[in-house]
């Protein structure tokens, strides 16, 4: 089936109906459109992930590891789990491009890699919240840690979550239908 078989078994929303009057672009010019567009986008992602999961793997053949508590391994093991799960998520697109590439469906290859790019942020937001909890509780071992970390946290929903849906909101225009449609 084609990609331009696929737009028409999926009616466009309102908003895409808008952006491809706009843009005077196919559905196939679209989709790959919007496949470069994540890709650029999960660069910048990757390497952070992989920089941080680098470091999380590299830490227990430290000798500070053995003197970590028993509570303090099981967050490390946890924040490594998360970081490897985050890169798995992030680098997912990538394999997925290869294995249906040729096949006519760069529509669902955007979709999909639009998901788990959502996934591995998700997940790297769970990595980074660990990473930092663990590292203030070793450094302080205070009570004050899981405010300051949950309000990093509220932070990065902010900037990651709060402010693009706001501005998505406020700049998305939609034209109306007609009365009727």
């Amino acid at each position: 089936m084609a990609d331009s078989e696929v737009a028409e078994a999926r009616p466009a929303t309102r908003q895409e109906g808008a952006e491809r009057a706009q843009r005077e672009e196919s559905e196939a010019e679209r989709a790959d459109r919007r496949w470069n567009e994540l890709m650029q986008e999960i660069r910048v992602a990757q390497t952070g992930v992989q920089i941080l999961f680098g470091f999380l793997l590299s830490v227990a053949f430290t000798p500070a590891f053995g003197h970590l508590s028993h509570t303090n391994r099981l967050i490390y093991i946890t924040t490594v789990v998360l970081g490897a799960t985050a890169t798995g998520a992030l680098i997912a697109p990538v394999p997925f491009h290869r294995l249906i590439s040729g096949r006519s469906i760069k529509a669902q290859a955007v979709r999909w890699a639009a998901r788990l790019i959502f996934l591995g942020l998700a997940l790297l937001v769970a990595t980074l919240t660990s990473a930092l909890f663990l590292i203030l509780r070793v450094a302080t071992h205070d009570g004050f840690v899981p405010w300051l970390v949950g309000t990093v946290v509220a932070w990065y929903l902010a900037c990651w979550v709060a402010l693009p849906l706001w501005a998505r909101h406020r700049y998305t225009t939609v034209p109306e239908e007609p009365a009727g449609s």
